[in-house]
C-alpha cells in the first residue's frame, strides 16, 4: 500500500515546517477581511502560524503577515488574532 503524504507548512513565527493540521491558518478573504481559520477550509489567501502566542508575537514584530499577504495589515488585526487565539485556547 502507498503511504499518504502529509502536507507540510511553515510557521511564519518560528520558521519551522510542521504538518498542516498542527498549524493555525490566518486568512485574508477576497474582500480583504482577516480571520483565523482553525478548520483550514475558509476561502482566501492563507498564512500559517503555530498555535502558540510566542509565534504570533514574532510575526507581529517581524511583520510576517504583511510580507505573506503583500499588503499592509492594521494593528487591530493583530489584536483580533490574539483574542481569537485566547478564546480558542479557553475552549479546548
Amino acid at each position: 500500500m502507498k503511504v499518504k503524504k502529509i502536507p507540510q507548512r511553515m510557521c511564519l513565527g518560528c520558521q519551522a515546517s510542521r504538518p498542516k493540521k498542527e498549524l493555525v491558518r490566518i486568512v485574508r478573504s477576497p474582500e480583504g477581511e482577516f480571520s483565523v481559520d482553525f478548520t483550514g477550509k475558509k476561502p482566501g489567501r492563507g498564512a500559517y502560524i503555530c498555535n502558540n502566542p510566542e509565534c504570533l508575537a514574532k510575526v507581529k514584530k517581524n511583520h510576517g503577515l504583511e510580507r505573506s499577504f503583500k499588503s499592509p495589515v492594521d494593528a487591530s488585526v493583530y489584536a483580533l488574532l490574539e483574542q481569537e487565539f485566547q478564546a480558542h485556547e479557553n475552549e479546548g
